[in-house]
């Protein structure tokens, strides 16, 4: 089977850290640019969290972003609970965790994803509720996570 992705616009890369605050300093340090912000992952009423299909009101995490263009880089630091972020970091370390494409039509690419072998880790809202993710387990395949972003902006361009 050729891509599951309808659209493959690589939008992200993601890295899973130990401490983020320390880690963007020297990501800031290497690219010459300012400190982002960090922001956390927002309040369950919003994101509404699921891990391995199961609500996951306590899964939350620190991120930061730097962009390049239209590449956005993630740095995240998950807190202690059960999530996609704390099982990877557990399993593999720190390092890059995720590749993100922004999609259209979340449920169906998440179904051709699964079609073509991947596992449905974690997904759940983003922003104030108007955008969504999935973190798909393509780690046999591909050595890493498949992140699908969707955002409701992009659906009415």
């Amino acid at each position: 089977m050729s891509c599951p992705l309808k659209d493959t616009h690589l939008v992200q890369i993601g890295f899973l850290v130990k401490d983020i605050e320390k880690t963007k300093e020297e990501f800031a340090r290497f690219f010459d640019v300012p400190l982002p912000p960090t922001v956390n992952s927002g309040e369950y009423a919003v994101t509404q969290t699921e891990y391995r299909g199961e609500p996951a009101p306590e899964a939350q995490c620190l991120m930061t972003f730097f962009y390049f263009g239209d590449l956005q880089m993630e740095l995240i630091q998950p807190n202690e609970a059960p999530s996609a972020w704390r099982e990877y970091l557990e399993e593999h370390g720190e390092g890059i965790h995720h590749l993100a494409f922004q999609v259209n039509g979340m449920k169906m690419n998440i179904e051709n994803c699964e079609s073509w072998g991947m596992k449905l880790l974690q997904k759940g809202e983003y922003r104030r509720g108007n955008g969504r993710y999935a973190f798909l387990d393509a780690t046999d395949s591909l050595k890493m996570v498949v992140e699908l972003l969707e955002s409701d902006e992009d659906k009415k361009n």
